[in-house]
């Protein structure tokens, strides 16, 4: 009788076959996809030139924002900063027009949401073309411009 005990052989673990599994997989679903394009927001952004737009014949409405959130329609303030009160100035000078191209100016230091309540005002009433008002970088004046600590760090 032999008592020794056998060799056991180390089992192999074949990957090749499954790699080969893997990428017919993934070559099949590659080419049984579809890439649909979905639906994306278009903006097109405010860009400043040197000569000046041509003036519309019914006369744009300009929206200002000071810094403390205080609205002027057409250099005409507002008594309050309400969205109620800005909806009524609006109506009461588009005269029914929504397309009139409104535009929008806001300080430097305005707060967001003030910017961002009139905007939202104009698209409730239906206005579709709102511009913003941009100042090139040479004729900002000096207290528009980041003081360097409010700016990016170098």
């Amino acid at each position: 009788m032999n008592l020794r005990p056998r060799r056991a052989e180390e089992p192999e673990i074949n990957l090749v076959s499954l790699i080969d599994v893997v990428l017919m997989v993934v070559i099949f679903f590659m080419l049984s996809s579809t890439f649909v394009d979905e639906g994306r927001l278009q903006i097109r952004l405010p860009e400043a030139s040197e000569a000046p737009l041509p003036r519309i014949e019914g006369g744009p409405i300009v929206l200002s924002i000071s810094e403390s959130g205080g609205y002027r329609i057409n250099d005409r303030e507002l008594i309050n900063s309400s969205p109620d009160t800005l909806r009524t100035a609006i109506l009461k000078i588009a005269l029914g027009d929504r397309s009139a191209p409104v535009t929008v100016r806001a300080d430097g230091r305005a707060s967001h949401q003030s910017v961002v309540t009139a905007m939202d005002v104009l698209g409730r009433l239906g206005f579709r073309e709102i511009n913003i008002a941009t100042v090139q970088g040479e004729e900002a004046p000096v207290s528009a411009r980041p003081s360097p600590r409010s700016g990016a760090q170098r």
